[in-house]
């Protein structure tokens, strides 16, 4: 891992479709780098999104960990939002105008799996073959007492997946560098465990529902572990030295049961300072996804729910006998935030898709509030037919048809 890495400026052109040519302006050497090690030149992109996305630090350097996500979380709707929702509880301590985001490069896929094991008893680690520094699994110990659902009861599977993100910062004593700037580690916890009676692992699967406050209680301690591990780390591996004073945030992830069409919630996040082992004061971050239409929304959010409901009723009538319209939107606090509607369909045509776009976006303006953003995506059994997008404020939505 380097300490200082090089940084060079180029334009990244996103929407062409072809590779940029960047051009390098410095090549300096690290500072302070470990004896021995590599060199590397960086670049940053010049081209930002909207000021809501990172920069992403070129070329891109993929996590030793990659893909493990996918294997540990129930649905893609819980491994889309558990990395973006990652990256907006970054935004409260590093600012997109100033940090540079990578991949996370110090946690290993055997580092983190371990880390998802049970604890042992001195019984299992003997029976096991293990040594007692194996023994770091943050998942409570299964001693084996009492029936399948007592233990599942006493002791689930709170922590279903670790995921580490880096933040560089440009070095104040010289720009042309970039260190890094801070850590940000994922905690997705499961809301469901499910279980098998023993020795039959094809058998039926049971449920354990898992209460928001021991998963929040679990959760915290789980965090506080993990950073006096990764402080331990940059003690022990000269590659990791550079740990040892950024400031490191881990947020709490819920992760949604199996057969939910939602995306579960970061709940908390806390800080340990540059340099501190110890977390800071939580802070709560009261985000929720709701599905539209649901008996939820009809109780909770009324008026949305209502606006919902009437678009939802425009498009039946505009394609009679059709009903597949299906909302996501994303709460915080009490506002809704931003409007996720899929409107998978069957055209005949290219002027059909043209037609119900334009629309569908008309209706966008008349029956929704200005204040948050709403995402429509229209879809055929041959993929992605139209996106629509319309920003808080706009008189008009932004509107694109694919060609196939």
């Amino acid at each position: 891992m380097k300490k200082w890495l090089a940084a060079a400026t180029g334009t990244a052109l996103l929407m062409s479709g072809c590779m940029p040519s960047f051009q390098q302006e410095d090549e300096v050497v690290q500072e302070n780098a470990p004896e021995n090690s590599e060199e590397q030149t960086v670049i940053i992109p010049n081209f930002q999104i909207s000021d809501e996305f990172y920069r992403t630090l070129l070329p891109y350097e993929a996590s030793p960990s990659r893909g493990m996500v996918v294997n540990n979380l129930n649905t893609n709707y819980d491994i889309a939002e558990f990395e973006n929702g990652l990256m907006r509880v970054a935004q409260q301590n590093f600012s997109p105008e100033e940090y540079f985001f990578q991949a996370g490069q110090f946690l290993e896929s055997e580092t983190i799996s371990s880390w998802l094991n049970r604890e042992f008893t001195p019984e299992q680690l003997q029976e096991y073959g293990m040594e007692p520094e194996e023994n770091i699994g943050l998942n409570p110990v299964d001693n084996g007492e009492g029936t399948r659902a007592e233990r599942a009861e006493r002791s689930p599977i709170y922590l279903a997946h670790v995921l580490e993100h880096n933040y560089f910062v440009k070095s104040s004593e010289d720009e042309s560098k970039v260190r890094l700037g801070g850590v940000v580690i994922g905690l997705a916890m499961n809301s469901v465990y499910y279980y098998n009676n023993d020795g039959d692992p094809y058998g039926p699967t049971f449920e354990e529902n898992i209460p928001q406050s021991r998963l929040a209680e679990e959760g915290q301690a789980m965090a506080a572990e993990v950073v006096t591990r990764i402080r331990a780390m940059a003690a022990e591996d000269p590659e990791k030295a550079e740990l040892a004073e950024v400031p490191i945030t881990v947020a709490l992830f819920k992760q949604e049961p199996k057969s939910t069409v939602i995306p579960g919630n970061f709940f908390g996040y806390a800080t340990a300072d540059s340099g501190s082992s110890e977390l800071g004061g939580w802070n709560e971050m009261n985000e929720n996804y709701v599905l539209f239409p649901s008996e939820e929304a009809r109780e909770s959010y009324r008026n949305d729910e209502t606006a919902f409901l009437n678009f939802k009723q425009d498009v039946e009538t505009y394609f009679p006998n059709f009903n597949s319209v299906i909302g996501t939107g994303l709460y915080r606090g009490d506002q809704l935030s931003h409007l996720q509607i899929d409107i998978p369909i069957q055209f005949y045509g290219k002027s059909e898709i043209v037609g119900f776009t334009q629309y569908i976006a008309g209706r966008l303006i008349d029956l929704f509030p200005e204040y948050f953003d709403i995402e429509v995506s229209i879809t055929s059994i041959n993929g992605p037919e139209a996106l629509i997008i319309k920003e808080p404020d706009d008189t008009e939505p932004f509107v694109h048809i694919y060609e196939q």
